[in-house]
């Protein structure tokens, strides 16, 4: 399907953690609306060369470049290696992140410190990169349901994506009128590594919608927030109405 008429049409995507999972599913779907894509990996090399070639096949160009989050040095050298193989780069999708257990009572400070520089320093430092360009450009932030209430079972992966939550409006603010900042709360969407469909359908009943979703209807957000030029500073719940309950989690 031709998509003509879209903002995202011949621009140049960087997609943190794009390799896999719910970064696969963006990177194909920035690729079917003709941007180019540069999939940042870790340590799924093979994964991001494979997914290279399948968006090659939507006639537009594609790239991978590697880095630690971990490593502040790193996540700024992803930019800049990114910035080598095309520029500039007008759409940056921070969706990587780590998503471990934790409580409140037994967290290190390594545990939380290792979540806030994958979940939201690094965001942070590739988009004040991006909006150095001082260009017509959109950051896409991935956050999750969960930062409305208090996850008990995942409290550093939770402060981290909170983070993200209030860096989202910052940015918003501080990057304009160049940069447009908004960011997407997925719910039930993927199951956790490891388990099947059956996990989340077991969750359904807990949402308002009594249903769970698919990553489509996370690509059609991220293509929303990028075609809609007067938005920015919003977070879009993907989540079936679960943030609305109230919920405590674990």
């Amino acid at each position: 399907m031709e998509h003509k008429n879209s903002w995202v049409k011949g621009k140049t995507a960087l997609i943190t953690g794009g390799a896999k999972r719910l970064g696969q599913a963006i990177s194909l779907s920035l690729a079917s609306y003709g941007a180019n894509v540069i999939i940042h990996y870790g340590k799924s090399k093979k994964e991001a060369s494979e997914l290279a070639e399948k968006v090659q096949q939507y006639g537009v160009r594609a790239w991978t470049v590697s880095g630690d989050l971990r490593q502040v040095s790193e996540v700024e050298a992803i930019f800049d290696k990114a910035l080598q193989l095309e520029s500039p780069i007008q759409i940056l999708i921070n969706n990587a992140s780590i998503f471990d257990k934790s409580d409140l009572c037994t967290f290190s400070i390594e545990e939380l410190c290792d979540n806030i520089q994958i979940n939201a320093m690094s965001p942070l430092i590739l988009a004040r990169k991006m909006a150095m360009q001082k260009i017509d450009s959109a950051i896409i932030n991935l956050l999750d349901t969960r930062i409305t209430e208090y996850d008990r079972t995942h409290v550093a992966y939770h402060l981290s994506k909170r983070m993200l939550f209030d860096l989202t409006k910052m940015m918003a603010l501080e990057f304009a009128p160049y940069t447009r900042v908004n960011a997407i709360a997925p719910g039930l969407i993927l199951p956790p590594p490891g388990q099947d469909l059956s996990y989340l359908e077991k969750l359904a009943p807990t949402n308002p919608l009594n249903s769970i979703g698919s990553t489509e209807e996370i690509t059609k957000a991220v293509i929303f927030l990028l075609d809609s030029i007067f938005v920015t500073g919003q977070v879009i719940f993907v989540d079936g109405g679960y943030h609305l309950k109230g919920y405590t989690y674990g």
